[in-house]
């Protein structure tokens, strides 16, 4: 007899990770790749597509990646119908694309910089959700309820992120987001929620950490005394996209190694 591998079997599942092709994005499609889903990634580098996709289909599952700018409504979604005509489905969406910008003082952010953050942050997360929203809610209409909506924070949204306010603005928005969702499409058995890492190794936070002053002022503030990495982010991807999270909607979900309570 077959092993019953339980709620967390992600066999026939579909996800989408948005800036799927590195960092956490791709921390997270291998969790999901490894549990047995087809993964679709989203970034704008097609070399570091290419790569990602070689890499998640190691798992042995189907692998879509797509070259799209999350800030391009029309683009993103042309390249969603494109996902779902290709894969058949999409039963869950991660929107983890994101940027941010040197630190700068608020009095002297420009009007520019706070529209290139919001654009991918803010604007980005509503065009892609929406786009998926519509395939679980129509599909939900049609007698199948169910979906996951999953969208990546940060934990500037807890500690003022000086020099930071556009990055935090869009996090913030992102956190009322999900409890807002997650109420408007619990009548469809859709969850809706947020996971907030704090500092995690990627090639965003690399010449952060390579900082001596920064590192040695930042990491002993973590009780767990370790960056975090993207592989962190596997296991509660799985949970979220999995049976077992059915009734677990509206929340935030910390992952920082406790650096918020310290």
């Amino acid at each position: 007899m077959a092993a019953d591998k339980g709620n967390f079997d992600l066999t026939g599942k579909v996800a989408l990770v948005t800036g799927g092709n590195g960092g956490i994005g791709l921390g997270m499609a291998e969790g999901l790749a490894r549990a047995g889903a087809s993964v679709a990634i989203w970034g704008s580098n097609p070399d570091k597509n290419r790569a990602a996709e070689e890499r998640l289909k190691a798992f042995g599952g189907r692998v879509l990646a797509q070259t799209c700018n999350v800030a391009d409504e029309q683009e993103v979604d042309a390249r969603m119908a494109e996902l779902i005509a290709t894969l058949g489905r999409l039963d869950g969406c991660f929107a983890n694309a994101g940027r941010s910008l040197a630190r700068t003082a608020f009095h002297e952010l420009s009007t520019e910089d706070w529209r290139a953050v919001m654009s991918v942050n803010l604007d980005g997360a509503f065009f892609t959700l929406r786009a998926a929203s519509r395939h679980m809610v129509e599909r939900a209409k049609a007698g199948e309820p169910g979906g996951r909506i999953v969208v990546t924070s940060s934990t500037s949204t807890v500690h003022g992120p000086a020099g930071a306010v556009a990055y935090g603005a869009s996090k913030g928005a992102l956190n009322v987001m999900v409890r807002a969702l997650a109420v408007e499409y619990a009548r469809y058995g859709i969850t809706v929620n947020g996971i907030v890492p704090g500092w995690i190794e990627t090639e965003m936070t690399a010449d952060k950490f390579a900082d001596a002053r920064f590192a040695g002022n930042v990491l002993p503030r973590i009780p767990m005394r370790r960056w975090g990495e993207t592989e962190d982010f596997a296991g509660i991807a799985v949970y979220l996209l999995s049976e077992a999270s059915r009734y677990h909607t509206g929340d935030s979900i910390v992952i920082d190694g406790a650096y918020t309570l310290f």
